[in-house]
Protein backbone atom coordinates (compact mmCIF):
# COMPACT_ATOMS: atom_id res chain seq x y z
CA UNK A 1 0.00 0.00 0.00
CA UNK A 2 1.54 3.32 -1.02
CA UNK A 3 1.61 6.43 1.17
CA UNK A 4 -1.52 7.84 -0.45
CA UNK A 5 -3.65 4.70 -0.01
CA UNK A 6 -5.40 4.14 3.32
CA UNK A 7 -7.83 1.45 4.41
CA UNK A 8 -10.09 1.28 7.47
CA UNK A 9 -12.53 -1.50 8.38
CA UNK A 10 -15.78 -0.47 10.02
CA UNK A 11 -17.31 -2.41 12.91
CA UNK A 12 -19.70 -4.26 10.56
CA UNK A 13 -16.91 -5.37 8.22
CA UNK A 14 -17.29 -2.73 5.49
CA UNK A 15 -13.86 -1.68 4.29
CA UNK A 16 -13.22 1.93 3.37
CA UNK A 17 -10.27 2.46 1.04
CA UNK A 18 -9.11 5.77 -0.36
CA UNK A 19 -6.26 7.07 -2.46
CA UNK A 20 -5.40 10.74 -2.21
CA UNK A 21 -4.30 12.24 -5.54
CA UNK A 22 -3.12 15.70 -4.40
CA UNK A 23 -3.00 17.29 -7.87
CA UNK A 24 -6.74 16.74 -8.49
CA UNK A 25 -9.73 18.91 -7.62
CA UNK A 26 -12.27 16.16 -8.29
CA UNK A 27 -13.01 12.78 -6.78
CA UNK A 28 -14.51 9.45 -7.77
CA UNK A 29 -16.18 7.37 -5.12
CA UNK A 30 -18.41 4.36 -4.96
CA UNK A 31 -19.82 1.46 -3.05
CA UNK A 32 -18.93 -2.00 -4.35
CA UNK A 33 -20.82 -5.12 -3.28
CA UNK A 34 -19.16 -8.48 -3.76
CA UNK A 35 -22.25 -10.02 -5.27
CA UNK A 36 -23.38 -10.32 -8.86
CA UNK A 37 -24.91 -12.64 -11.40
CA UNK A 38 -23.10 -15.75 -10.17
CA UNK A 39 -24.60 -15.30 -6.69
CA UNK A 40 -28.17 -15.70 -7.94
CA UNK A 41 -30.34 -18.77 -7.44
CA UNK A 42 -32.06 -20.11 -10.57
CA UNK A 43 -35.26 -18.17 -9.87
CA UNK A 44 -33.22 -15.03 -9.20
CA UNK A 45 -31.57 -14.92 -12.62
CA UNK A 46 -31.16 -11.24 -13.50
CA UNK A 47 -32.08 -9.83 -10.09
CA UNK A 48 -28.62 -8.32 -9.44
CA UNK A 49 -28.89 -6.21 -12.58
CA UNK A 50 -32.51 -5.27 -11.88
CA UNK A 51 -31.58 -4.22 -8.34
CA UNK A 52 -28.83 -2.00 -9.75
CA UNK A 53 -31.41 -0.27 -11.96
CA UNK A 54 -33.99 0.07 -9.19
CA UNK A 55 -31.53 1.64 -6.76
CA UNK A 56 -31.88 4.93 -8.64
CA UNK A 57 -35.69 4.92 -8.69
CA UNK A 58 -36.40 6.51 -5.35
CA UNK A 59 -35.67 6.27 -1.63
CA UNK A 60 -37.46 7.24 1.55
CA UNK A 61 -35.83 10.69 1.30
CA UNK A 62 -35.47 11.27 -2.44
CA UNK A 63 -37.54 10.62 -5.54
CA UNK A 64 -35.84 9.39 -8.72
CA UNK A 65 -35.93 12.94 -10.07
CA UNK A 66 -34.42 14.36 -6.88
CA UNK A 67 -31.56 11.84 -7.01
CA UNK A 68 -30.70 12.99 -10.52
CA UNK A 69 -31.18 16.68 -9.76
CA UNK A 70 -29.09 16.72 -6.58
CA UNK A 71 -26.01 15.18 -8.17
CA UNK A 72 -26.28 17.13 -11.43
CA UNK A 73 -26.86 20.41 -9.60
CA UNK A 74 -23.25 20.21 -8.40
CA UNK A 75 -21.96 19.05 -11.81
CA UNK A 76 -21.55 15.43 -10.75
CA UNK A 77 -22.86 12.20 -12.19
CA UNK A 78 -23.98 8.81 -10.92
CA UNK A 79 -23.75 5.41 -12.54
CA UNK A 80 -23.66 1.72 -11.72
CA UNK A 81 -22.49 -1.58 -13.17
CA UNK A 82 -23.36 -5.22 -12.59
CA UNK A 83 -20.84 -8.00 -13.20
CA UNK A 84 -20.73 -11.70 -12.48
CA UNK A 85 -18.98 -11.22 -9.14
CA UNK A 86 -19.65 -7.65 -8.06
CA UNK A 87 -22.02 -4.73 -8.40
CA UNK A 88 -20.76 -1.14 -8.27
CA UNK A 89 -22.55 2.15 -7.60
CA UNK A 90 -20.35 5.19 -8.13
CA UNK A 91 -20.22 8.95 -8.47
CA UNK A 92 -17.88 11.62 -9.82
CA UNK A 93 -17.94 15.00 -8.10
CA UNK A 94 -15.89 18.04 -7.22
CA UNK A 95 -13.84 17.73 -4.05
CA UNK A 96 -16.28 19.72 -1.91
CA UNK A 97 -19.20 17.50 -2.95
CA UNK A 98 -17.77 14.14 -1.85
CA UNK A 99 -20.07 14.10 1.22
CA UNK A 100 -23.12 14.61 -0.99
CA UNK A 101 -22.01 11.85 -3.37
CA UNK A 102 -21.53 9.37 -0.55
CA UNK A 103 -24.83 10.37 1.06
CA UNK A 104 -26.74 9.65 -2.16
CA UNK A 105 -24.94 6.35 -2.77
CA UNK A 106 -25.61 5.15 0.77
CA UNK A 107 -29.22 6.31 0.55
CA UNK A 108 -29.99 4.34 -2.61
CA UNK A 109 -28.50 1.17 -1.09
CA UNK A 110 -30.07 1.37 2.35
CA UNK A 111 -33.38 3.21 1.90
CA UNK A 112 -34.69 2.39 -1.60
CA UNK A 113 -38.46 1.91 -1.60
CA UNK A 114 -38.79 -0.23 -4.76
CA UNK A 115 -42.06 1.31 -5.83
CA UNK A 116 -44.28 -1.15 -7.72
CA UNK A 117 -44.98 1.25 -10.60
CA UNK A 118 -41.30 2.07 -11.02
CA UNK A 119 -40.48 -1.64 -10.87
CA UNK A 120 -42.84 -2.54 -13.70
CA UNK A 121 -41.45 0.30 -15.79
CA UNK A 122 -37.84 -0.72 -15.18
CA UNK A 123 -38.58 -4.38 -15.85
CA UNK A 124 -39.82 -3.33 -19.26
CA UNK A 125 -36.66 -1.27 -19.83
CA UNK A 126 -34.47 -4.30 -19.05
CA UNK A 127 -36.53 -6.58 -21.27
CA UNK A 128 -35.84 -4.08 -24.06
CA UNK A 129 -32.15 -4.20 -23.13
CA UNK A 130 -32.20 -7.99 -23.37
CA UNK A 131 -33.79 -7.72 -26.80
CA UNK A 132 -31.20 -5.20 -27.95
CA UNK A 133 -28.38 -7.50 -26.81
CA UNK A 134 -29.93 -10.44 -28.67
CA UNK A 135 -30.11 -8.31 -31.81
CA UNK A 136 -26.40 -7.43 -31.55
CA UNK A 137 -24.34 -10.42 -32.76
CA UNK A 138 -21.05 -9.28 -31.24
CA UNK A 139 -22.80 -9.00 -27.85
CA UNK A 140 -24.74 -12.25 -27.89
CA UNK A 141 -21.76 -14.27 -29.12
CA UNK A 142 -19.91 -13.47 -25.88
CA UNK A 143 -22.88 -14.48 -23.74
CA UNK A 144 -23.08 -17.74 -25.67
CA UNK A 145 -19.34 -18.23 -25.24
CA UNK A 146 -19.57 -18.02 -21.47
CA UNK A 147 -22.54 -20.40 -21.55
CA UNK A 148 -20.46 -22.90 -23.53
CA UNK A 149 -17.43 -22.46 -21.29
CA UNK A 150 -19.40 -23.09 -18.08
CA UNK A 151 -22.14 -25.38 -19.32
CA UNK A 152 -25.04 -25.79 -16.89
CA UNK A 153 -23.49 -23.48 -14.27
CA UNK A 154 -24.51 -20.15 -12.77
CA UNK A 155 -21.31 -18.59 -14.12
CA UNK A 156 -22.46 -19.47 -17.64
CA UNK A 157 -25.68 -17.47 -17.45
CA UNK A 158 -25.97 -13.97 -18.95
CA UNK A 159 -26.01 -11.11 -16.45
CA UNK A 160 -29.24 -9.55 -17.75
CA UNK A 161 -31.46 -12.55 -17.04
CA UNK A 162 -34.39 -13.54 -19.25
CA UNK A 163 -37.62 -11.65 -19.94
CA UNK A 164 -39.48 -14.26 -17.88
CA UNK A 165 -37.28 -14.06 -14.80
CA UNK A 166 -36.96 -10.26 -14.91
CA UNK A 167 -40.71 -9.74 -15.16
CA UNK A 168 -41.30 -12.14 -12.27
CA UNK A 169 -39.56 -10.16 -9.52
CA UNK A 170 -41.50 -8.28 -6.84
CA UNK A 171 -40.38 -5.52 -4.44
CA UNK A 172 -40.17 -8.21 -1.75
CA UNK A 173 -37.76 -10.21 -3.91
CA UNK A 174 -35.50 -7.18 -4.32
CA UNK A 175 -35.49 -6.47 -0.59
CA UNK A 176 -34.74 -10.11 0.22
CA UNK A 177 -31.82 -10.22 -2.21
CA UNK A 178 -30.48 -6.91 -0.91
CA UNK A 179 -30.69 -8.07 2.70
CA UNK A 180 -29.18 -11.46 1.93
CA UNK A 181 -26.24 -10.42 -0.23
CA UNK A 182 -25.32 -6.81 0.56
CA UNK A 183 -23.41 -7.58 3.76
CA UNK A 184 -20.66 -5.61 5.49
CA UNK A 185 -17.80 -8.10 4.98
CA UNK A 186 -18.64 -8.16 1.25
CA UNK A 187 -18.84 -4.40 0.70
CA UNK A 188 -16.22 -1.77 -0.10
CA UNK A 189 -16.44 2.02 0.00
CA UNK A 190 -13.70 3.25 -2.33
CA UNK A 191 -12.68 6.78 -3.29
CA UNK A 192 -9.81 8.34 -5.19
CA UNK A 193 -8.78 11.88 -6.07
CA UNK A 194 -9.27 14.90 -3.83
CA UNK A 195 -10.49 12.93 -0.82
CA UNK A 196 -10.13 13.04 2.97
CA UNK A 197 -9.91 9.46 4.27
CA UNK A 198 -10.94 10.14 7.87
CA UNK A 199 -13.94 12.21 6.83
CA UNK A 200 -15.14 9.46 4.48
CA UNK A 201 -14.69 6.82 7.18
CA UNK A 202 -16.74 8.84 9.67
CA UNK A 203 -19.51 9.44 7.16
CA UNK A 204 -19.56 5.81 5.97
CA UNK A 205 -19.83 4.60 9.57
CA UNK A 206 -22.81 6.91 10.12
CA UNK A 207 -24.61 6.11 6.87
CA UNK A 208 -23.84 2.38 6.55
CA UNK A 209 -23.53 1.34 10.16
CA UNK A 210 -26.78 -0.64 10.10
CA UNK A 211 -25.63 -2.94 7.28
CA UNK A 212 -25.39 -6.54 8.52
CA UNK A 213 -22.01 -7.70 9.78
CA UNK A 214 -22.70 -11.29 8.65
CA UNK A 215 -20.92 -12.48 5.53
CA UNK A 216 -23.12 -13.34 2.55
CA UNK A 217 -23.36 -16.84 1.04
CA UNK A 218 -20.59 -18.15 -1.21
CA UNK A 219 -21.46 -18.84 -4.86
CA UNK A 220 -21.04 -22.27 -6.42
CA UNK A 221 -17.57 -22.97 -7.77
CA UNK A 222 -16.95 -22.40 -11.47
CA UNK A 223 -15.64 -25.27 -13.62
CA UNK A 224 -14.61 -24.90 -17.28
CA UNK A 225 -16.38 -27.54 -19.36
CA UNK A 226 -15.91 -26.50 -22.97
CA UNK A 227 -18.55 -27.15 -25.58
CA UNK A 228 -20.32 -25.09 -28.18
CA UNK A 229 -23.25 -22.78 -28.78
CA UNK A 230 -24.15 -21.59 -32.25
CA UNK A 231 -26.98 -19.39 -33.45
CA UNK A 232 -27.41 -19.66 -37.22
CA UNK A 233 -28.74 -16.41 -38.65
CA UNK A 234 -28.96 -14.82 -42.08
CA UNK A 235 -26.28 -12.15 -41.52
CA UNK A 236 -23.41 -10.74 -43.54
CA UNK A 237 -20.85 -11.59 -40.85
CA UNK A 238 -20.16 -14.67 -38.78
CA UNK A 239 -19.11 -13.78 -35.22
CA UNK A 240 -17.13 -16.39 -33.32
CA UNK A 241 -15.36 -16.76 -29.98
CA UNK A 242 -13.02 -19.69 -29.34
CA UNK A 243 -11.60 -20.12 -25.87
CA UNK A 244 -9.90 -22.22 -23.21
CA UNK A 245 -9.52 -22.33 -19.42
CA UNK A 246 -7.23 -19.79 -17.77
CA UNK A 247 -6.08 -19.01 -14.21
CA UNK A 248 -8.20 -17.43 -11.49
CA UNK A 249 -7.40 -13.87 -10.45
CA UNK A 250 -5.22 -14.92 -7.50
CA UNK A 251 -3.34 -17.63 -9.42
CA UNK A 252 0.43 -17.17 -9.89
CA UNK A 253 -0.10 -17.53 -13.65
CA UNK A 254 -2.71 -14.76 -13.88
CA UNK A 255 -0.32 -12.39 -15.65
CA UNK A 256 1.06 -15.21 -17.78
CA UNK A 257 -2.43 -15.66 -19.24
CA UNK A 258 -2.77 -11.93 -19.83
CA UNK A 259 0.58 -11.83 -21.58
CA UNK A 260 -0.45 -14.83 -23.69
CA UNK A 261 -3.54 -12.92 -24.81
CA UNK A 262 -1.29 -10.01 -25.76
CA UNK A 263 1.04 -12.22 -27.79
CA UNK A 264 -1.86 -13.85 -29.62
CA UNK A 265 -4.09 -10.87 -30.29
CA UNK A 266 -3.26 -7.86 -28.16
CA UNK A 267 -2.74 -5.30 -30.88
CA UNK A 268 -1.76 -4.68 -34.48
CA UNK A 269 1.65 -6.30 -33.98
CA UNK A 270 0.17 -9.49 -32.49
CA UNK A 271 0.33 -12.87 -34.19
CA UNK A 272 -3.32 -13.20 -35.06
CA UNK A 273 -3.75 -9.65 -36.32
CA UNK A 274 -0.70 -9.97 -38.55
CA UNK A 275 -1.44 -13.45 -39.87
CA UNK A 276 -5.23 -13.38 -40.14
CA UNK A 277 -5.88 -9.79 -41.14
CA UNK A 278 -2.71 -8.27 -42.54
CA UNK A 279 -1.30 -11.25 -44.47
CA UNK A 280 -4.49 -13.07 -45.46
CA UNK A 281 -7.21 -10.41 -45.28
CA UNK A 282 -9.67 -12.84 -43.68
CA UNK A 283 -11.38 -10.35 -41.35
CA UNK A 284 -11.52 -6.75 -40.25
CA UNK A 285 -11.13 -7.39 -36.53
CA UNK A 286 -9.57 -10.20 -34.53
CA UNK A 287 -8.30 -10.04 -30.96
CA UNK A 288 -7.55 -12.21 -27.94
CA UNK A 289 -8.53 -11.53 -24.35
CA UNK A 290 -8.26 -13.09 -20.93
CA UNK A 291 -10.68 -12.72 -18.04
CA UNK A 292 -10.43 -13.98 -14.48
CA UNK A 293 -12.91 -14.80 -11.74
CA UNK A 294 -12.34 -15.76 -8.11
CA UNK A 295 -11.83 -19.44 -8.92
CA UNK A 296 -11.37 -19.81 -12.67
CA UNK A 297 -10.69 -17.86 -15.84
CA UNK A 298 -10.86 -17.76 -19.63
CA UNK A 299 -8.53 -17.10 -22.55
CA UNK A 300 -10.27 -16.54 -25.87
CA UNK A 301 -10.01 -15.31 -29.43
CA UNK A 302 -12.85 -13.26 -30.93
CA UNK A 303 -13.30 -12.51 -34.63
CA UNK A 304 -15.89 -11.83 -37.32
CA UNK A 305 -15.77 -12.65 -41.01
CA UNK A 306 -17.91 -13.67 -43.96
CA UNK A 307 -19.19 -17.23 -44.31
CA UNK A 308 -16.85 -17.91 -47.25
CA UNK A 309 -13.76 -17.19 -45.11
CA UNK A 310 -14.91 -18.68 -41.82
CA UNK A 311 -13.35 -22.11 -42.07
CA UNK A 312 -9.99 -20.73 -43.20
CA UNK A 313 -10.05 -18.14 -40.40
CA UNK A 314 -10.61 -20.87 -37.81
CA UNK A 315 -7.94 -23.11 -39.34
CA UNK A 316 -5.37 -20.30 -39.31
CA UNK A 317 -6.34 -19.32 -35.75
CA UNK A 318 -5.95 -22.91 -34.55
CA UNK A 319 -2.57 -23.13 -36.25
CA UNK A 320 -1.39 -19.90 -34.63
CA UNK A 321 -2.58 -21.05 -31.21
CA UNK A 322 -0.67 -24.26 -31.60
CA UNK A 323 2.45 -22.51 -32.88
CA UNK A 324 2.42 -20.22 -29.84
CA UNK A 325 2.12 -23.23 -27.51
CA UNK A 326 5.29 -24.61 -29.11
CA UNK A 327 7.24 -21.46 -28.37
CA UNK A 328 7.05 -17.67 -28.45
CA UNK A 329 9.76 -15.12 -29.13
CA UNK A 330 11.24 -13.00 -26.36
CA UNK A 331 10.56 -9.85 -28.39
CA UNK A 332 6.82 -10.50 -28.66
CA UNK A 333 6.62 -11.49 -25.00
CA UNK A 334 8.34 -8.27 -23.98
CA UNK A 335 6.00 -6.29 -26.21
CA UNK A 336 2.95 -7.90 -24.60
CA UNK A 337 4.38 -7.24 -21.13
CA UNK A 338 4.97 -3.59 -21.95
CA UNK A 339 1.40 -3.26 -23.23
CA UNK A 340 0.17 -4.73 -19.94
CA UNK A 341 2.30 -2.45 -17.78
CA UNK A 342 1.39 0.64 -19.76
CA UNK A 343 -2.31 -0.16 -19.61
CA UNK A 344 -2.25 -0.69 -15.85
CA UNK A 345 -0.13 2.34 -15.06
CA UNK A 346 -2.04 4.67 -17.39
CA UNK A 347 -5.34 3.62 -15.84
CA UNK A 348 -4.05 4.65 -12.43
CA UNK A 349 -3.94 8.25 -13.56
CA UNK A 350 -7.77 8.26 -13.59
CA UNK A 351 -9.48 8.58 -10.18
CA UNK A 352 -12.44 6.53 -11.44
CA UNK A 353 -10.21 3.70 -12.58
CA UNK A 354 -8.13 3.86 -9.43
CA UNK A 355 -11.12 3.68 -7.09
CA UNK A 356 -12.43 0.71 -9.06
CA UNK A 357 -9.08 -1.06 -8.97
CA UNK A 358 -8.77 -0.64 -5.20
CA UNK A 359 -12.30 -1.94 -4.64
CA UNK A 360 -11.85 -4.97 -6.90
CA UNK A 361 -8.51 -5.84 -5.33
CA UNK A 362 -10.03 -5.83 -1.85
CA UNK A 363 -13.04 -7.86 -2.97
CA UNK A 364 -11.12 -10.43 -4.98
CA UNK A 365 -7.74 -10.58 -3.23
CA UNK A 366 -8.48 -9.28 0.25
CA UNK A 367 -5.83 -6.55 -0.03
CA UNK A 368 -4.73 -3.68 -2.21
CA UNK A 369 -1.84 -4.43 -4.54
CA UNK A 370 0.89 -1.80 -5.07
CA UNK A 371 1.79 -0.93 -8.64
CA UNK A 372 5.39 -2.01 -8.06
CA UNK A 373 4.20 -5.51 -7.13
CA UNK A 374 2.05 -5.77 -10.25
CA UNK A 375 4.92 -4.64 -12.46
CA UNK A 376 7.26 -7.12 -10.77
CA UNK A 377 4.84 -9.99 -11.43
CA UNK A 378 4.53 -8.98 -15.08
CA UNK A 379 8.32 -8.83 -15.34
CA UNK A 380 8.48 -12.45 -14.14
CA UNK A 381 6.59 -13.66 -17.22
CA UNK A 382 8.87 -15.47 -19.68
CA UNK A 383 8.39 -16.82 -23.20
CA UNK A 384 8.63 -20.31 -21.73
CA UNK A 385 5.88 -19.65 -19.17
CA UNK A 386 3.59 -18.30 -21.91
CA UNK A 387 4.05 -21.31 -24.19
CA UNK A 388 3.74 -23.75 -21.26
CA UNK A 389 0.47 -22.13 -20.19
CA UNK A 390 -0.88 -22.28 -23.75
CA UNK A 391 0.08 -25.93 -24.15
CA UNK A 392 -1.90 -26.81 -21.03
CA UNK A 393 -4.89 -24.66 -22.00
CA UNK A 394 -5.10 -26.10 -25.51
CA UNK A 395 -5.24 -29.64 -24.13
CA UNK A 396 -8.85 -29.02 -23.03
CA UNK A 397 -12.00 -29.24 -25.12
CA UNK A 398 -12.42 -25.62 -26.29
CA UNK A 399 -15.50 -23.48 -25.75
CA UNK A 400 -16.90 -22.19 -29.04
CA UNK A 401 -19.72 -19.75 -29.75
CA UNK A 402 -20.83 -18.64 -33.19
CA UNK A 403 -23.56 -16.33 -34.47
CA UNK A 404 -24.52 -15.67 -38.08
CA UNK A 405 -23.92 -17.80 -41.21
CA UNK A 406 -22.00 -20.39 -39.19
CA UNK A 407 -23.47 -23.63 -40.55
CA UNK A 408 -20.18 -24.36 -42.35
CA UNK A 409 -18.21 -24.21 -39.12
CA UNK A 410 -16.74 -27.50 -37.90
CA UNK A 411 -18.06 -28.85 -34.58
CA UNK A 412 -15.95 -27.91 -31.57
CA UNK A 413 -14.96 -31.57 -31.12
CA UNK A 414 -13.35 -31.49 -34.58
CA UNK A 415 -11.49 -28.29 -33.68
CA UNK A 416 -10.22 -30.07 -30.56
CA UNK A 417 -9.03 -32.92 -32.79
CA UNK A 418 -7.19 -30.40 -34.98
CA UNK A 419 -5.39 -29.10 -31.92
CA UNK A 420 -4.66 -32.62 -30.71
CA UNK A 421 -3.35 -33.69 -34.10
CA UNK A 422 -1.01 -30.72 -34.24
CA UNK A 423 0.19 -31.43 -30.71
CA UNK A 424 0.93 -35.02 -31.60
CA UNK A 425 2.70 -34.09 -34.85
Amino acid sequence: MNDFVRMTQLDNGIRVVTETMPHLKTASLGIWAGTGARNEAAREHGISHLLEHMAFKGTERRSAVQIAEEIEQVGGDLNAMTGHESTAYYARVLAEDVPLGLDILADILTHSIFDETELVREQNVIVQEIGAAYDTPDDIVHDLFQEAAFDGQILGRPILGTPETVRGFSPADLNAYLDGHYRGPDMIVAAAGAVDHDRIVDQAAELLGDVSSQKGPEPEAGRFTGGERRDIRNLEQANIVLGFPAPAIDDPDFYVARAAAGVLGGGMSSRLFQEVREKRGLCYSIYAFSMAFRDTGLLAVSAATGAEDLRELVDVTVAELQRASEGVESTETERAKMQLKASILMSQESPSSRAGQLARQLLMLGRTVPSDEIVARIDEVTPESVSTFLKGALAHLPALSAVGPVGVLDPVADIAKQLGARQAA
